[in-house]
Parts: C-alpha cells; structure tokens; sequence
C-alpha cells in the first residue's frame, strides 16, 4: 500500500521516523546518564532529611529480616558492622536493594531511586563508627574453635552440635562487638533460638540454661527448644533432644545464662582473642 502513497508523503514520513529516532535515542542517552549504575556515589549521603526517609522506609520494609535497628534478625546479617556481603560501595549497596541477591532470601525491591539512595544513606549512617575487623589470624583462630572443643555445641557448614546457635554465617549475622561479648560475656545477651525478633505473636526462646529433673530422680541440663503449659522439648547437654511432660517431673529451673563458659583473658588470651574473631568474622555462609 506504501508505493500508492505520493512520494512526497512518503518522504515526509521518513523524516518524521528519523526524527523520532533521534528524540529516543537522546532520551535514552539522558536517561542512561542518570542511571544509578553511573553514580559511585550517594547523591543523598550524609543528608538528614533523606536518612530519615530512609530509616522510614528500612522500618516498613527491611527490618522483619534485618531487625528493627538493622542489627540482624531471624534471617537478614546484621547491617551495622560496615561488613558488607555483597560489595560496600554506593552502588553496590543500592544494586543489593533494587536487584537483590540471586540464591539467597534477599529479593528485588521496587523502590524508586531516590528511596533507594536514602536507604543507602541511612545505611551508611547506622553502620558509621563500626569497630574495624579483627587483624588476627584466621586459620589460627580456626586452629582454636578447634582445640576449645567449640563443635561440640556450635554447627559450622553442616559439622558440629547443636546446643549452641549455629555460626555459619555469624560473621554476616553479628557485628564484631557482638562477637567480643558473646565470647567474654555470654551471659549479658542471650541469642534467641531459631524466632523472628519481629513475630510478635511468637513466645521468644532464649538459650537459657534449663535443668529439669525427673521424678525418678534423673537430671537433665540443657536449653529448651519448646515449651509449653504440659511439655518442654530440652536438647541436653549430650546434644540429644528429650521430650518431657511436666507432670512427670519433679522440678524445672530457669536460669538466665547461658550453658557456655566465659572466656575471660586467662582461658583466651587478647591474640588468640583476635585470631578466633578473625574466624569467626570470616564466616558469612559461603564455603571457602
């Protein structure tokens, strides 16, 4: 039908086509200069009014994974260590939050690019003054999770017990302060077994120390798994799982701390302090 059409419409159409071209593809050149893959940088950084949006946005959104405070939750690492997974840059924090991350249960987000960079700022703002990684030795402080008999409670990769939280992502999950206190003071801030901080229709399970004792006279020393009004599941201190009803019991004590000893400077001295968090820092739940 085109060859009926007078050449000079025809001629006009082919302008009016390269026209268009040209107005798409210098829109297209805007639009891919403004794109966030171009930005090293936070064009929001260190911008109150867009922290505050962002810590808005991270509350409504981020925060069942990552919790409330960004310090690590149920299922997302602990955000505040300045630790990142991923990369730390700008772009790379932002590309995590749009894109997210393949394999793992961190999914794409379909903010707009200002919400973004204020989640970035406000990132960067709760991550700001984070003590530095350990400088120690970390085959050494392998060396010692080893012979400190740590297995026997703590799983890493699939090997180990089961009565202490399992660390094969501990160095994404905690900061580096956490670690130091969990380590000299394990008893100051006990981990919760296996529940989303931000269920608050769950009873939270702490690993608190449990010692139940049977009617027979039996004594059982562990952490409760569950518990409730008639039975308690207690996974005892021989990394076994016992199922208890109360009324067969004589007695069951609650005490606010937990089953691991403190490592004080006598039983781990600083370097070896620093080697084991050298360790356990690298733990972030890839295999090396």
């Amino acid at each position: 039908m085109l060859a009926d059409r007078p050449m000079g419409a025809q001629k006009l159409g082919a302008v009016r086509c390269y026209l268009l071209a040209c107005l798409l593809s210098q829109s297209f050149l805007v639009a891919a200069s403004a794109s966030p893959q171009s930005v090293d940088t936070n064009p929001s950084a260190g911008n109150p009014a867009a922290i505050q949006e962002g810590a808005s946005l991270f509350r409504a959104n981020c925060s069942p994974c990552h919790g409330f405070a960004g310090r690590g939750g149920g299922r997302g690492p602990d955000l505040t260590t300045g630790l990142w997974i991923h990369g730390g840059s700008d772009r790379e924090i932002f590309t995590t939050i749009s894109q997210g991350v393949p394999g793992t249960e961190m999914p794409a987000n379909g903010f707009d690019d200002s919400e973004t960079w204020a989640l970035v700022a406000y990132l960067r703002s709760i991550a700001a003054g984070s003590p530095a990684p350990s400088p120690g030795d970390r085959l050494a402080g392998e060396r010692i999770f080893q012979r400190s008999g740590c297995p026997r409670c703590h799983m890493v990769r699939g090997k180990g017990g089961h009565l202490g939280p399992e660390l094969t992502r501990v160095g994404a999950a905690r900061s580096f302060a956490y670690l130091v206190e969990s380590i000299r003071q394990p008893d100051k801030d006990l981990s919760l077994v296996g529940t989303d901080p931000n269920n608050h229709y769950a009873v939270p399970i702490e690993w608190l120390t449990v010692t139940a004792i049977t009617r027979s006279g039996k004594k059982l020393v562990g952490t409760a798994l569950n518990e409730d009004a008639f039975t308690i599941q207690l996974l005892g201190e021989d990394d076994s799982l016992h199922l208890l009803r109360k009324q067969e019991l004589a007695s069951v004590r609650h005490e606010r701390r937990s089953l691991m000893p403190a490592y004080n400077s006598s039983l781990l001295g600083e370097q070896d302090l620093r080697d084991l968090l050298a360790y356990l820092t690298s733990l972030r739940g890839a295999e090396k």
